[in-house]
């Protein structure tokens, strides 16, 4: 599924360096086709795709990292991000891509099995990141790092619950010692019922429906009662971390902090995510640029939705991803990225074999 793009087009002096690419640093071309199609840095086999995350390369050089390093302990210049499959099902207003690129068929679609996309996905990581070898700026010890990935975002585009072997997919990483942050539109609770992921994120990007049909504008009639039932599939969830994430949008869904309380609880999830909205790519052609929150701005908003939210009393923000974490503790980091433990102390690179 698409989101907000993240940054890494100047948009003006406050500019998040995430700007121009999506959710987590993908890069965009907002004047020729379809990215999915048209961009050289968007590698695929068959329907698996990866591409470059900006935090990537920036942790690679030593400039800084992702905000899921800050929050939850992902190794950014160990992270894959890719998708199963590029095809979506909403068509929301604040989505850097092509929303052409998101239409088509899939009954004639090769299904590749887990393993095979798994495989997929750490060739096309280490192809993407192969140049950096020769980068001054990139100490060899990172490098080699970063070619043994430890955790996979699969978040880079369409909906990865129209892939049909999702769950198995989601086994398939694990079994290599790969932790999984699943990204979701929440339209398929049947099949996010079925997964486990190291951390599973669902957007919530309205809280009642006439915001929903404006901002998202699912191709599906009954996307939103989809939704409301995978609220309850998350409550459910007792061994993954639930994320409930939202890309505000000024003048189209950043209203009623309350009815976004209400709305959160129904799947009383482990986080809430709030982050802006950014003015790049196609997103362009449907939104003015005064439709970005900066970064007051959002954490304005979240705290105005903790306030009726008693269970979660953390609010941390990161001003370089405009971007606010909401959480019922200080300590938010996955428990087995802390450092060591045990996945680390397995790890090929750096792992003591203990």
């Amino acid at each position: 599924m698409s989101d907000s793009a993240d940054a890494g087009v100047e948009v003006g002096a406050d500019a998040d360096p995430d700007q121009g690419r999506d959710r987590d640093g993908n890069d965009g071309d907002p004047a020729g086709g379809p990215a999915q199609v048209s961009s050289p840095n968007y590698h695929s086999e068959n329907h698996t795709a990866a591409q470059t995350c900006g935090w990537t390369a920036n942790a690679l050089r030593g400039d800084g990292r992702c905000y899921k390093n800050i929050y939850y302990g992902i190794e950014s210049h160990r992270c894959i991000q890719m998708t199963p499959v590029v095809k979506c099902n909403e068509r929301c207003v604040f989505c850097w891509r092509d929303h052409q690129g998101h239409a088509y068929e899939m009954d004639e679609v090769e299904w590749d099995d887990p393993e095979a996309v798994v495989d997929a996905s750490i060739k096309l990581q280490k192809k993407l990141l192969s140049g950096f070898g020769g980068n001054d700026e990139v100490p060899r010890e990172v490098f080699d790092e970063a070619m043994e990935p430890r955790h996979v975002a699969i978040s880079l585009d369409g909906e990865p619950t129209l892939y049909p072997y999702l769950p198995e997919l989601l086994e398939a990483f694990h079994d290599r010692d790969i932790t999984t942050f699943l990204v979701s539109n929440g339209t398929r609770p049947e099949v996010l019922r079925e997964c486990d992921p190291t951390q599973l994120y669902v957007s919530v990007d309205a809280p009642e429906r006439h915001t929903f049909d404006q901002v998202v504008k699912a191709v599906d009639d009954d996307a939103w009662d989809r939704l409301l039932e995978t609220m309850a599939v998350l409550r459910d969830k007792d061994e993954t971390r639930t994320v409930l994430r939202t890309t505000l949008v000024k003048g189209e869904n950043m209203h009623h902090p309350d009815w976004y309380a209400g709305f959160y609880q129904q799947a009383d999830p482990d986080f809430i995510e709030l982050k802006a909205y950014m003015h790049v790519g196609h997103s362009q052609g449907r939104l003015d640029r005064s439709s970005m929150p900066d970064h007051e701005e959002v954490l304005e908003f979240a705290d105005a939705v903790k306030s009726y939210l008693p269970e979660f009393s953390e609010c941390k923000g990161v001003p370089s991803s405009r971007v606010a974490l909401l959480s019922k503790t200080s300590d938010t980091w996955v428990p087995k990225l802390k450092k060591g433990s045990k996945f680390w102390a397995r790890d090929p690179v750096t792992g003591t074999g203990d």
